[in-house]
């Protein structure tokens, strides 16, 4: 019986020539990642264990991202304890303000995630870094100290689900509403514990841009990790980007797939998810209703980068914001927001009435930068739309995708790019 590619990965990080689904392993880990939110907890738990040290100080990341700058009081205590860890440790990969960027777009970005890896983080959108062809998933703070300390890790083997993607997408379709359409297709329990592997010939006409966003989202279907095979254009970024070698694993021909699903990208439309779950997913066409919206937020892990800034700045350039509606456009790291200030994006944004904030996860988990009150809609390029997520319980995030969400920050309804004669 053959192996899937995450199968493949977790054997040889366990020392085996073979796992299957449902076994228990304890396997090496390459990277263990933490951010302001959940590493003070792991530190706290490392701290009653008897180790003094952590297992490989250029194998842990700390990203200061989700209140950083710091909001308040609590804030910066949760991100004095991490610098004073990291500082104790000699962490090599601690990113704090003027250095940091949204972890998941930061740590591909530099170099420090290649395929064949085995990663986990203490944040459960860690499985972004499947577009590259490496195994990761979100852990508990707990595991991620276990992780820190020791650096092995236990593992459940999740079985599969194989996306057979193909065709090619119409303009102003993304990989947002790719996985979107996924996620209304299967649910948000539909891949629950399965590892989702993408594959086909149509995943020559994805972006790394789009194969990082649709991995990001694979936990919003309940799924272990998301993964793609490693092609030339994986190799490129990962050349470009990084030092480390790496290692590409390919499925069997023979690897048992729980269930089997093809996408044909040709037929795809932008896509949105309806409040209060990814699930809820409504092509544009079969959106009747005229929706207004209150905010439109342009980032985050799953949408923050230089294409999706691109995306939104080609739409919104020599148009206005719609009177009544706070557009909030944060670029990913401090890298993105460098190149789109250079390519004049940054510019554009505010002649359009838009306001740009330092990187940050920001309004994403309801932290700030735009915080939503009671009865309030947002369109958001975020990868969540629980209620309250974004703020008041009475209010609603509406997810879709940055070409949707600054369309319809020019009309003050969910909008398409067509709709402006784009």
């Amino acid at each position: 019986m053959g192996m899937t590619m995450t199968q493949k990965i977790l054997a040889a990080h366990a020392g085996l020539d073979y796992v299957g689904a449902g076994q228990l392993i304890e396997a090496d880990l390459d990277l263990v990642l933490g951010n302001d939110i959940t590493s003070p907890v792991a530190i706290h738990e490392m701290d009653k264990m008897t180790v003094k040290s952590v297992f490989d100080k250029d194998k842990i990341a700390l990203v200061m991202d989700h209140f950083i700058p710091n909001k308040d009081i609590k804030s910066a205590e949760h991100c004095k304890c991490v610098r004073e860890f990291a500082c104790r440790h000699d962490i090599t990969n601690y990113f704090d303000v003027g250095e940091m960027g949204i972890e998941h777009a930061l740590l591909p970005e530099k170099g420090l995630t290649v395929a064949g890896d085995v990663i986990i983080g203490a944040d459960s959108h860690t499985c972004t870094y499947g577009a590259l062809g490496a195994f990761s998933t979100g852990v508990g703070s707990t595991d991620m100290a276990a992780g820190m300390a020791t650096g092995k890790a236990w593992f459940k083997v999740p079985g599969a689900i194989k996306f057979n993607i193909t065709g090619k997408p119409k303009k102003w379709v993304s990989g947002k509403d790719v996985i979107l359409h996924i996620i209304g297709m299967i649910g948000v329990d539909g891949a629950l514990y399965k590892s989702m592997e993408f594959v086909g010939e149509g995943i020559k006409n994805l972006t790394m841009d789009d194969r990082f966003t649709i991995a990001n989202m694979a936990i919003e279907a309940g799924g272990k990790n998301g993964i793609f095979p490693v092609d030339e254009l994986t190799e490129a970024y990962m050349k470009e980007h990084s030092k480390r070698p790496y290692k590409v694993y390919e499925a069997d021909e023979d690897a048992v797939y729980d269930a089997e699903y093809t996408i044909d990208l040709s037929t795809l439309e932008p896509t949105v998810a309806f409040p209060h779950l990814p699930e809820n997913t409504k092509a544009i066409s079969e959106i009747t209703e005229e929706v207004t919206v209150d905010q439109s937020v342009i980032g985050s892990c799953t949408n923050g980068r230089i294409d999706d800034l691109r995306i939104a700045a080609e739409i919104l350039k020599g148009r206005r914001v719609h009177k009544g509606v706070r557009c909030i456009v944060i670029p990913a790291t401090q890298a993105v927001y460098l190149q789109a200030m250079e390519e004049g994006l940054l510019k554009i944004f505010i002649e359009a009435g838009a306001v740009v904030s330092t990187p940050t996860c920001g309004p994403c988990l309801g932290g700030y930068m735009g915080i939503l009150a009671a009865g309030e809609r947002c369109i958001s390029t975020t990868n969540r739309n629980f209620v309250g997520r974004m703020g008041h319980v009475d209010s609603e995030v509406y997810l879709a995708s940055p070409a949707v969400a600054a369309a319809s920050a020019v009309t003050g309804k969910i909008s398409v790019p067509e709709e402006l004669g784009l």
